[in-house]
């Protein structure tokens, strides 16, 4: 039987949405899944040495379950975001979650092939020595070669 196959196209570069491409790559690799994750505008930021700039941001996600309820309207006040991002860091250790940069490891560690858009790279002039070692740079072409022979291609 041939090895299953799953390519993850990130998009964001949030706190909250860096988890479920790393959760979903480790995850996959793990049960001997080939991976791919193709990280593509805001999605770069996950590929940055340093993480600590990722922040939650709240605003226009009303589902989100935080301690405190916050209304979509007060995330427009100053220092909210910083708020919330340290809200969910909190609960997050408190829960024994792993941090970004322990996901990311894992994948590393897992052999998921990580491409950094190298459209974006140019379009937001990104140093790529700011980005973690082993990455990739390369299209949209490079990626559909890998996601159209994937069993599951995922969009986030």
């Amino acid at each position: 039987m041939d090895e299953k196959k799953l390519a993850i196209i990130a998009t964001k570069g949030t706190l909250d949405w860096g988890y479920p491409p790393f959760i979903l790559a480790s995850t996959a690799a793990a049960l001997g899944y080939g991976v791919e994750i193709f990280f593509t505008f805001y999605g770069l930021q996950l590929l940055k040495k340093d993480l600590s700039h990722l922040r939650v941001s709240p605003l226009g996600n009303p589902a989100m379950p935080m301690p405190i309820p916050m209304p979509t309207l007060m995330m427009v006040l100053p220092g909210m975001e910083g708020m919330a991002t340290s809200m969910m860091k909190s609960k997050m250790k408190a829960k024994g979650v792993a941090s970004l940069e322990e996901l990311r490891e894992l994948c590393v560690e897992a052999e998921v092939r990580m491409i950094a858009c190298q459209m974006t790279v140019d379009l937001f002039e990104f140093d790529t020595a700011d980005f973690i070692d082993g990455i990739e740079l390369g299209g949209a072409a490079s990626f559909f070669e890998f996601a159209g022979e994937s069993d599951i291609t995922l969009f986030m």
